[in-house]
């Protein structure tokens, strides 16, 4: 097992500040561009990072703590940030950076790495899950989303590439 909760932290505090860098002062046909019907443009990918921080990371972790495996945690509706937000990118990232801020601290003082990363809850999907599981979830969401919005980011440039696409991995397809 690799999950080490102050590595995990280091990933977590550097995620807003990593989308901040590579999102602040772009032109609205980076942030507003998508892979098409159904897909997420960045400004969308940072108000589900937004919604996560919320409702579903600490929540659930703080009751995967409190309830153990007598009930399931909440569901995270993975959709509920869709239109919800018009605020301008910079605030949204400012309020990325503050609550997952706060959340770090909180975690810090709800967790106890000796005792608590093998507590179990049991989520409403897959049943028995272990804390270190949901706080290396967590990590490892944030890494899908990084490369989620530099993923739709190198797709508008797709056609303008020419033939250095055979070159370009980003660009290729499954």
């Amino acid at each position: 097992m690799n999950f080490q909760l102050e590595e995990a932290i280091e990933v977590l505090e550097r995620t807003p500040i990593t989308v901040a860098a590579m999102l602040s002062g772009l032109s609205d046909n980076w942030l507003k561009s998508n892979e098409g019907e159904g897909t997420w443009n960045p400004v969308e990918v940072i108000d589900h990072l937004i919604e996560g921080e919320r409702t579903n990371w600490l929540p659930r972790l703080a009751f995967l703590l409190q309830e153990g495996e007598r009930k399931p945690f909440p569901p995270f509706d993975r959709f509920a940030h869709l239109g919800r937000s018009e605020l301008p990118l910079q605030q949204k990232l400012e309020e990325f950076q503050t609550i997952r801020t706060a959340n770090i601290n909180q975690l810090r003082m709800l967790v106890d790495p000796a005792k608590d990363l093998e507590r179990t809850g049991r989520h409403p999907s897959f049943g028995v899950v272990k804390a270190r599981e949901l706080l290396s979830t967590w990590v490892v969401h944030d890494m899908t989303h990084l490369a989620q919005i530099v993923r739709v980011m190198a797709e508008r440039y797709r056609t303008d590439v020419g033939p250095w696409t055979a070159f370009l991995g980003i660009l290729k397809r499954p």
